[in-house]
């Protein structure tokens, strides 16, 4: 027979809670998306679905609350979008200048071009 290892509900309501916490702060350690639902919460924490719905359903409610409150976007994950807003504008404008240069270097390309070629029919006229 196997001997059955008693839960500790404490410790499962402590890190159902914690989970929550890193879950909402954009700083997951076990979840690899980051979203704000029940199931990454489940990840985050290790608990299986029926312990958590089971025995903790309150804390999993809690945590669908406060992901509402915050508008379903962790303050870290906001901060990246702002930056990657930011970077996109740069590089559109580094895009930008990066074409106009090309066009001049294409222009100054032609031009030498021609100048080579008038400096070789000069040559030929002064032989």
């Amino acid at each position: 027979m196997t001997s059955r290892r008693a839960r500790d509900r404490e410790a499962e309501r402590a890190a159902l809670r914690s989970a929550a916490d890193r879950l909402l702060a954009g700083t997951p350690l076990r979840s690899e998306s980051g979203r704000l639902t029940a199931t990454e919460l489940l990840r985050e924490s290790s608990l299986r679905r029926d312990v958590a719905y089971g025995d903790h359903r309150d804390l999993v409610e809690e945590f669908q609350a406060r992901v509402k409150a915050q508008n379903a976007t962790p303050a870290a994950m906001q901060q990246l979008a702002d930056k990657y807003s930011e970077v996109k504008m740069k590089l559109a404008a580094v895009t930008k200048a990066l074409a106009n240069e090309q066009a001049v270097s294409a222009a100054l390309r032609r031009i030498i071009a021609e100048l080579d070629l008038e400096l070789m029919q000069a040559r030929e006229e002064l032989e």
